[in-house]
């Protein structure tokens, strides 16, 4: 990957209440997570904080929270950068991401009602629409709205934080597979967990859950897929 690809940042309006230096972090959080920054980009606060239109303080305070979070790499020389993906590493993130969401997705059956489910379906809608746009970017912020909705219906539920986590180091290399392949694997499961929820099967939702995780890595389905198209796209 050219370390000086270009960074296109979505920024959202800094609401009141909200710090500079929390701005920052989440627009830099969420271009991590939406793969606006790709794999192996070399990072500046100079850049960062032209782009933000901010001091050097706040970017140097998100890209250290950034870093403790695994989203980016901090090396000897002082250098950040978006950490490259490997076949062991994306398998590992895969099957956490399988694990902890069809766990959280049960958990949170229980207290989903008829409000929730029409929220779920709305959104469900919106990514169709991106889909038929082709915008890959909305497409991303979507899906993740759908499973964080389903997720936090549960008010008891401590297991985002740790999915938002699998969510940021996957991010820049889905969006880099994404961009390489030419067709996109556009199977909706959503409609099976929402009609699991609709017949309140836990079993069912896990199953819809895992499912559409797993067919989103579906350009790697072998090891070897997988190793190739990291050394390709990458490259």
């Amino acid at each position: 990957m050219d370390k000086k690809s270009p960074i296109e940042i979505t920024l959202t309006e800094r609401n009141e209440g909200v710090t500079i230096t929390q701005w920052v972090y989440s627009m830099l959080r969420n271009a991590v997570m939406n793969g606006e920054i790709l794999p192996g980009r070399a990072l500046t606060i100079r850049e960062l904080a032209a782009l933000l239109d901010v001091s050097p303080m706040p970017i140097r305070e998100a890209l250290r929270q950034l870093a403790a979070e695994g989203a980016l790499e901090i090396q000897g020389n002082r250098r950040v950068l978006v950490p490259h993906m490997t076949a062991m590493k994306f398998d590992e993130l895969c099957e956490a991401r399988i694990a902890i969401e069809s766990h959280a997705a049960a958990r949170a059956l229980p207290y989903i009602d008829n409000v929730k489910l029409d929220e779920l379906r709305q959104l469900d809608r919106l990514i169709d629409d991106a889909q038929e746009q082709g915008n890959l970017n909305k497409i991303s912020i979507l899906n993740q709205n759908f499973h964080r909705s389903l997720y936090t219906a549960n008010p008891h539920q401590v297991t985002l934080p740790l999915i938002e986590s699998i969510w940021l180091q996957l991010g820049p290399f889905m969006r880099l597979a994404t961009n390489h392949l030419k067709d996109h694997y556009l199977v909706d499961r959503h409609n099976d967990a929402m009609q699991a929820i609709e017949r309140k099967d836990a079993f069912a939702l896990q199953i819809a859950i895992s499912a559409d995780i797993r067919e989103g890595f579906a350009f790697a389905s072998t090891p070897e897929l997988l190793q190739r198209f990291i050394e390709e796209s990458e490259s």
